[in-house]
């Protein structure tokens, strides 16, 4: 091979190797921040124990769904009361998506539809925290 056509060669392949490479890397930062779903349960019955631990149940039943990268199912904690703590509800679920599509997903999922149907007459409000990553 000729030395102006070897460096023809190594310089075309250097530079689709570099387009490809581009190509291959991850999708940027700000189109992959996950989103985070909190939200709190006000029970019709704060004061039921039995109330809280079968909506604590159903909560649990939506980790099947496959858009949830990670459920957290939790109630009051005993902490510190200060005045910045809201210590009104009973039960909340904290849940972490890849992005708005996979929130999106849940949202009208049959197991989350059936978790409304079944475990809705347990609260009486519910208030939710939607928030994307910084």
């Amino acid at each position: 091979m000729k030395t102006s056509s070897r460096r023809k060669f190594l310089a075309t392949t250097t530079l689709l190797g570099t387009g490809l490479a581009a190509t291959a890397l991850p999708v940027t930062a700000a189109a992959n921040k996950q989103l985070v779903h909190h939200v709190f349960f006000w029970l019709k019955n704060p004061d039921s124990k039995e109330d809280r631990d079968k909506l604590v149940e159903g909560l649990h039943t939506l980790a099947k769904i496959e858009t949830i990268r990670k459920l957290h199912v939790g109630v009051l904690a005993s902490t510190e009361k200060r005045d910045v703590v809201d210590t009104s509800w009973q039960v909340s679920e904290l849940m972490f998506f890849d992005d708005l599509a996979g929130q999106a997903t849940y949202q009208s999922h049959p197991l989350h539809l059936a978790f409304i149907k079944n475990y809705s007459h347990l609260w009486a409000k519910v208030v939710v925290y939607d928030a994307m990553e910084a």
